[in-house]
């Protein structure tokens, strides 16, 4: 498997491609009045979560949150953890953004940014409890395989940013994908497996109407959850 990410250099092929996608008047109103409260400007140093979100509590990282739905649905069934939301998109911005507006959402902070420089320059070793990445973009073509974002160099950086019982949670409707997610995260010395191969979708984490529509058809989804292991339990 080919590594595209160097972190030391700077240097990593994008596991997305930034389209001219259309935003509407209300996610660009929402982007305009409401990104300057609940949004992170990128910044080469680290964030104090704490600071942040004005309270001690557990935190998730969830990494390409698309529309914001189904980050908008979790924050709200779990007021006692705090969310820093990561996308590139500006539709899916402007649609999270209008969501915590309506829903009267306090506990998620985006960042519009790529979420291996967030990692680098942003998120403190051992200051997560949890990461969520449900759906990453499959890059289905075996010439395009090299921009998933579930790597080795991937994994291996973003497993030092749990907490010691910390998790990473991948959800993916391909297959192929899903028994690569296993593979590298089952790899990483850093993490154990929660479940003998994939795990059962967790409480969490909802079905979108997308899943909802494609299980209907026979198509299946995986779920892959794996802790970060006690420090003196290292492999």
């Amino acid at each position: 498997m080919t590594d595209t990410i160097d972190f030391r250099n700077n240097r990593h092929i994008r596991s997305y491609v930034l389209r001219q996608s259309r935003v509407s008047p209300a996610q660009r109103r929402a982007v305009d009045t409401l990104l300057p409260r609940f949004g992170i400007p990128y910044a080469s140093q680290v964030l104090d979560l704490e600071q942040t979100f004005g309270r001690s509590s557990p935190r998730i990282l969830e990494i390409g949150f698309g529309m914001g739905e189904t980050t908008a649905s979790i924050a709200l069934a779990h007021p006692e953890n705090d969310y820093l939301a990561l996308e590139v998109h500006t539709p899916g911005v402007g649609n999270l953004l209008k969501l915590i507006e309506s829903q009267d959402i306090s506990n998620i902070r985006i960042i519009q940014h790529d979420a291996v420089e967030v990692l680098r320059d942003m998120v403190a070793d051992e200051s997560l409890d949890g990461v969520h990445i449900f759906f990453p973009d499959p890059w289905h073509k075996a010439r395009h395989n090299k921009r998933r974002l579930i790597q080795a160099p991937f994994i291996a950086h973003l497993a030092r940013k749990l907490r010691p019982g910390g998790y990473i949670h991948v959800a993916t409707d391909w297959q192929d994908y899903a028994e690569q997610v296993l593979a590298v995260l089952g790899a990483e010395p850093l993490l154990e497996n929660t479940a003998a191969g994939f795990a059962p979708r967790p409480d969490y984490r909802p079905l979108t109407k997308f899943e909802q529509r494609g299980l209907r058809l026979g198509h299946g989804v995986w779920d892959v959850v794996f802790r970060r292991i006690p420090t003196q339990f290292h492999r």
